[in-house]
């Protein structure tokens, strides 16, 4: 022990060992005091004591299967040996960092590796996360073009600050937050929408994820091809938000690499960039929008960010970067998401309240829609009656409750719940989710039991919020 540590007498783990139990309790008195309302209102409110690879544990040591994997940040599951080597490493290395002016090593080198896996790019911004790095985007593109407007899609998810809040198609979201950026939304895969808007001359470019967070559609085919040319023709740039996308998820390391010939003005990236335990936030872009934005040594850091391009940020990064090339981890999510999608589109034709499933790569979504049969019908119409997306969240809870399984609905007013669990998932997790969702189904279809004694519950909420 340092002479420092003797001094300060701080000890992290006595502290958690003294207070960890009031984690609820001090959330709610001093944290957003309506998420362990929440929690508790539909029986999340776990207390989880360690986590590795794809699973939680409780304290009596039953495991939880994550299909969440932090909204997508822990790309590699939690705790990855490498990346935490990595993290002990550099702080080991006791570096200079961030003395703002000086050029250390590591954000050149993970820039360098970044930019290999997007050889049309030329440059990288690093911030802090992902709506920071579509931040940078929307300043890029209007300073490169000299045009103030960026369209977005209907039902987009590009972040919360207020920039990236005003390319969010989510009216739940902006609700209360006006004035906004002058942006304009199209609906996603609108060709005619999109050349409209563009004839009017204003438009700095088109931000669009290549499959949408928010229930997860997919840009049609061809889309993202034909709305690059249009944008070019107008001098408009394309701006691929690949946050949740990107580094493997779909099963290509970006998801715009799905479609032949399309290649971003600038990509925005971040979530499982970080390995789970520093944010970071990364926007590629070509050399001359870089130029006109840096254009002079006056202008040396009119974008910057205190704590972007950091050291311990940096040597996450470059340890998932070579995690992924090492385990073939873009191969994995491909190979198993097919697995998983194949196995739970058999399902559709079994069970009338399952509508859809869609997707690619580790990035799956699960729609329900209304049943035929007349039992089910009623017991349908009153949960939507009451608030859209009650069904979804009917699913989640017992997929936890009984099965030990984490998932999410996937957003606001949504009968879909969205899978995005770490990309190193196998046949094991693929198994053990499709038992698990096949009972929840069965138990669904049978008309009654806890699950739609669950609903009431649900039903009552809903009205009472009202």
């Amino acid at each position: 022990m340092t002479a420092a540590e003797q001094r300060s007498g701080f000890d992290l783990g006595k502290l958690l060992t003294e207070r960890g139990s009031e984690r609820y309790e001090l959330h709610a008195r001093y944290l957003n005091h309506q998420l362990p309302r929440m929690l508790r209102t539909i029986g999340f409110d776990k207390v989880y004591e360690r986590a590795e690879g794809a699973y939680f544990w409780d304290a009596e040591g039953r495991d939880y299967l994550d299909m969440l994997a932090g909204f997508g940040v822990m790309g590699l599951g939690r705790h990855h040996p490498v990346v935490r080597k990595a993290l002990h490493d550099v702080l080991d290395a006791e570096l200079a960092d961030l003395t703002r002016f000086d050029c250390q090593p590591l954000p050149g080198l993970l820039a360098e590796r970044l930019l290999s896996h997007a050889p049309h790019l030329d440059r990288v911004f690093f911030g802090n996360s992902g709506t920071e790095a579509v931040e940078t985007a929307l300043k890029f593109a209007r300073y490169a073009t000299g045009k103030p407007r960026v369209l977005y899609c209907a039902h987009a998810f590009h972040g919360l600050t207020t920039g990236s809040l005003s390319v969010n198609g989510e009216d739940s979201f902006r609700k209360g937050f006006a004035p906004l950026l002058p942006d304009t939304a199209i609906p996603l895969g609108d060709l005619a929408a999109l050349e409209r808007e563009l004839r009017r001359g204003d438009v700095a470019g088109l931000v669009v994820e290549p499959i949408q967070g928010k229930g997860v559609h997919e840009t049609p085919p061809g889309f993202l091809r034909a709305a690059q040319d249009l944008l070019r023709g107008h001098k408009a740039l394309l701006i691929a938000d690949e946050v949740q996308t990107g580094l493997g998820r779909t099963g290509d390391f970006f998801a715009y690499q799905h479609e032949p010939g399309v290649e971003p003005d600038l990509v925005c990236v971040a979530k499982a960039l970080s390995g789970g335990y520093v944010p970071v936030g990364a926007t590629l872009g070509k050399d001359w929008i870089f130029k006109r934005v840096y254009s002079s040594m006056d202008r040396v850091l009119v974008h910057s960010a205190s704590f972007g391009a950091n050291a311990q940020a940096m040597a996450a990064g470059l340890a998932v970067l070579a995690v992924m090339e090492d385990e073939k981890v873009v191969e994995n999510a491909r190979r198993t998401g097919d697995l998983l999608r194949t196995r739970l589109a058999a399902l559709v034709d079994r069970y009338e309240l399952l509508h859809e499933v869609r997707g690619r790569g580790l990035m799956i979504g699960i729609e329900f829609g209304k049943p035929v049969s007349l039992g089910l019908r009623s017991r349908w119409t009153m949960l939507q009656a009451a608030r859209k997306g009650l069904f979804a969240q009917m699913v989640v809870v017992p997929l936890l409750q009984r099965h030990r399984i984490l998932t999410q609905v996937s957003g606001d007013h949504l009968e879909v719940i969205k899978l995005i669990p770490p990309l190193i998932i196998g046949e094991r997790e693929v198994d053990r989710f499709v038992e698990a969702f096949t009972a929840v189904m069965e138990d669904a279809h049978g008309g009654g039991g806890l699950m739609w004694d669950f609903g009431r519950t649900l039903v009552k909420q809903a009205m009472a919020g009202r």
